[in-house]
């Protein structure tokens, strides 16, 4: 007799041994043993062929079973550790006494020793001994132990092994004895209520009862308690989905694994997202407001390669014209100490000069052309403007999974850190939520979204980019945080610089493009007026190429005071609105939807516009920063009962005798008078915005 798995107990092994006449399957094919004499094994087929084989070498053939034998596994022993200390001992004392009883001894036959006379299976019978062991068990004080406990528990024990003499209860439903179709019907009322405004557990146990009453009938199924079906709803309802709780959002739980991103090399994976700055800003109309700030975050050096604030809302041009910011260097502002250029940074400086000459005068910040950009399925992002920029640049657009907020998890966590080391040392800080803001903070703003952005680019290349983060690590320093400036540099040798040229044409060409008539008057977009003399020729004439005889127009939201229209010749040519000269800041739809709204039309329409742009100065000047007040930057104050287009209470109103001339000239006298204070800062300098002068500088 040979055993097919020696390892096991014998009690259980006995069903998966090699005997004489026992049948096996070795080699695809049926055999019965026929003889086993020492090692080797006699086997006989169907067709009396006999063959000859060792037992180790039977065993070994991946086809061998013992025919109506239980195919030999691993018993899950991970599971007794999950049983309770009392009944995983009761176990292992039965495993004990069983043994006792097939083989006279309790360690098993190949423990030693000498069965008790009781037990000695060449005195006593099978019937005997298991009698024997319930009398025995009996006297030690086990409960309701008899012989068929005894010849029922070996039966278990040979099936599963020890694991087999683990009591066996039924397990228990989560509803405990609630009626089926009680539990249906609060199963359904969850699944109708998915989706919806979340309610109470009353308002729950109404719509259950509707549900029973349309489905079994009136008074057909009684519901339970009210405690009771308050029980039941926490036991069927997802823990997140729980009426009363907090309305479950798509950012609860993730949809898939959690996996970190990895980018190894610069602008292999950008990550692009907009929230608002947790800072209050003295908006275009003088008022305060709360700009949206989009970031672009570079993922293999965490640098931010482009940051835009806008007052209102971020629109597609400025998420088409971030693609551009971060593929060329930023230049370093005025002012600027020289250790914020790009020649002081920890990057191969002169490697770099010798490819892109735009470099000599670049702050200390990376220059990244990006190959894959994340984005989270914004309005913006996925506009046509975005995408056609996108595709001018090569750049591949790959939309966050929905509920998956992980998949930008560098660029959201950015947030977090711009608002709590910089944002809060702001005046007009407004903290990360209603309950931290301040009483005032409206009063605080100081500062334009213009300001902001400027103190913005400066922390970002003074602090961010030299700040060491615990993300970034080299392969060959694995134990020290690097700086963004570091990362980017030590990838550089790596991945190379590939300068992308852009002249000012290619900035006009990511503007948003819409498409007007060319009337005898002009251009007429939003109650504005765009004339040239270069349009004479094609007034009235309907565009060869634009939808509908429309001509191609090219518009900056954040500055109307002149549009970009390409004519037959394919060219994109500057059109000024005819009261520009009016205008001495950019100014951009928000605040003309506002004068709009403040100035009634009351004339002709030409007069109508001559008053709103007169009007369009006029706010623009009072948001303007002005020097040698306590205030200093402080927005000009109102009182709440004025027009809209009423000057404030510090500021001097205009005689009829003024220009905008003398105002501008007085303007300037005041900037001289404080020339010698040091603590007042400068103020505000607009220009009109020329884009071919402004790729002159590169």
């Amino acid at each position: 007799m040979v055993s097919a798995h020696g390892g096991r107990p014998v009690a259980a092994a006995r069903h998966r041994q090699v005997k004489l006449g026992a049948y096996v399957t070795f080699e695809g094919r049926a055999w019965q043993v026929a003889a086993v004499a020492g090692a080797s094994v006699r086997l006989v087929d169907e067709h009396g062929q006999t063959a000859s084989v060792l037992a180790s070498f039977l065993f070994a053939d991946p086809s061998f079973a013992v025919m109506d034998s239980p195919a030999a596994a691993v018993p899950p022993w991970g599971l007794l550790e999950s049983v309770p200390e009392r009944e995983r001992e009761r176990a292992l004392a039965w495993q004990r006494h069983i043994r006792e009883v097939e083989t006279g001894l309790p360690g098993g036959p190949a423990s030693g020793g000498v069965p008790r006379p009781e037990y000695d299976p060449a005195r006593r019978s099978m019937a005997e001994r298991e009698q024997a062991k319930a009398d025995e068990l009996a006297r030690l004080g086990w409960p309701q132990v008899s012989r068929a406990t005894v010849r029922r528990m070996r039966a278990r024990y040979h099936a599963s092994g020890l694991l087999g003499l683990i009591p066996r209860r039924k397990p228990s439903r989560a509803t405990g004895r609630a009626d089926e179709r009680v539990v249906a019907a609060v199963l359904e009322a969850l699944r109708r209520q998915r989706g919806r405004s979340k309610g109470t557990l009353k308002g729950l146990r109404e719509l259950t009862g509707q549900i029973l009453a349309d489905t079994h009938g009136p008074g057909a199924v009684e519901l339970p308690a009210p405690s009771t079906f308050n029980r039941l709803v926490r036991v069927l309802a997802d823990p997140l989905e729980h009426p009363g709780r907090p309305a479950r959002t798509a950012t609860t739980t993730p949809v898939r694994p959690y996996t970190p991103t990895v980018a190894l090399r610069p602008g292999e994976l950008v990550q692009v997202d907009t929230t608002r700055l947790d800072v209050m800003a003295v908006g275009e109309d003088g008022k305060p407001v709360r700009p949206e700030l989009t970031i672009a975050l570079d993922v293999a050096t965490r640098s931010v390669v482009a940051a835009v604030l806008r007052e209102e809302g971020t629109k597609a041009v400025d998420a088409a014209l971030l693609l551009a910011e971060m593929a060329v260097p930023h230049p370093a502002r005025p002012g600027w100490p020289d250790h914020l250029r790009l020649s002081h940074a920890a990057v191969p400086y002169d490697r770099l000069l010798a490819l892109d000459n735009r470099l000599e005068q670049a702050a200390a910040r990376p220059v990244v052309v990006p190959e894959t950009i994340v984005i989270d399925r914004g309005a913006i992002f996925v506009s046509a403007a975005f995408l056609a920029a996108c595709e001018t640049l090569g750049v591949s657009v790959q939309p966050a999974p929905p509920r998956s907020p992980a998949a930008k998890g560098a660029v959201e966590r950015t947030f977090g850190s711009i608002n709590t080391l910089v944002a809060q040392h702001i005046a007009g800080y407004t903290g990360s939520h209603i309950l931290e803001r301040g009483e005032t903070v409206q009063d605080e703003a100081r500062f334009t979204v213009a300001q902001l952005q400027e103190l913005l680019e400066e922390w970002v290349t003074a602090v961010w980019q030299h700040r060491p983060h615990e993300g970034l690590r080299h392969p060959f320093l694995p134990k020290k945080a690097l700086a963004p400036n570091e990362m980017w540099g030590a990838l550089l040798g790596a991945s190379g610089y590939v300068p992308l040229p852009l002249a000012g044409a290619d900035y006009l060409e990511l503007l948003p493009v819409r498409f007007h008539p060319i009337t005898g008057r002009g251009i007429r977009i939003n109650y504005r007026t765009y004339d040239h003399a270069c349009l004479n020729e094609h007034r009235g004439r309907p565009s060869p190429t634009g939808p509908g005889g429309g001509w191609e127009v090219h518009l900056n939201p954040h500055d109307i005071r002149q549009i970009y229209i390409r004519l037959p010749d394919g060219h994109l040519h500057e059109i000024p609105w005819i009261h520009r000269d009016h205008v001495h800041a950019p100014m951009g739809e928000t605040a003309w939807r506002h004068i709009r709204a403040a100035v009634n039309r009351r004339v002709d329409r030409e007069r109508h516009e001559a008053d709103l742009a007169e009007a369009a100065d006029q706010v623009l000047r009072r948001s303007r920063p002005r020097t040698g007040s306590p205030a200093a930057t402080a927005a000009p104050s109102r009182p709440a009962d004025s027009p809209p287009g009423t000057p404030p209470a510090q500021y001097p109103a205009r005689g009829p005798g003024d220009s905008l001339d003398a105002a501008e000239a007085s303007a300037h006298d005041d900037d001289d008078s404080q020339a010698g204070d040091e603590e007042s800062p400068p103020p505000a300098r607009f220009a009109l915005y020329d884009a071919f002068e402004e790729a002159e500088h590169w």
